[in-house]
């Protein structure tokens, strides 16, 4: 299973949320783990907003950011190029997402197109996991009424 992961599956990785464990397991389970090259100032930004919003200690911030940075390098990252904007002109027109939400949908797409019926889309928005179902993608949690909207 290739698994993608959009910021908000990415970041439980680096924090205790819930479905941390989950989003965890998924991750060992897969051959192959995917994102978009946005993902990696999204998830910085939220690391430093969480140390903002709680406090967390300068050397525990490093600590999460080292282990992203590490993390990064063995990703498949889907460059937003020329490609990547036929795909985000598909989801703005079908799907009411937000611009950074419209990019990993259509990396996510790539995806699935390239190796059908193995991608599993991991995510934690409520609209961007309703338009990847009806995309024809896998989901995780398979059910977007599982969570709340991010």
């Amino acid at each position: 299973m290739i698994l993608y992961l959009d910021t908000s599956a990415l970041v439980k990785r680096y924090f205790k949320e819930p479905y941390s464990d989950q989003v965890i397991a998924k991750w060992q389970e897969a051959t192959e783990i995917v994102t978009s090259s946005v993902a990696y100032a999204e998830t910085l930004a939220a690391i430093y907003r969480k140390k903002r919003e709680s406090a967390l200690k300068d050397n525990l911030v490093k600590e999460i950011a080292d282990a992203l940075r590490a993390d990064w390098n063995s990703f498949i990252r889907i460059p937003v190029n020329d490609e990547l904007n036929e795909y985000i002109d598909k989801a703005i027109n079908g799907h009411p997402l937000r611009g950074f939400d419209a990019i990993h949908l259509a990396s996510a797409m790539i995806m699935n197109g390239a190796f059908p019926d193995n991608v599993l889309f991991a995510c934690f928005d409520k609209t961007l996991t309703q338009a990847a179902i009806k995309e024809g993608i896998k989901t995780f949690p398979a059910n977007s009424a599982e969570f709340h909207k991010s």
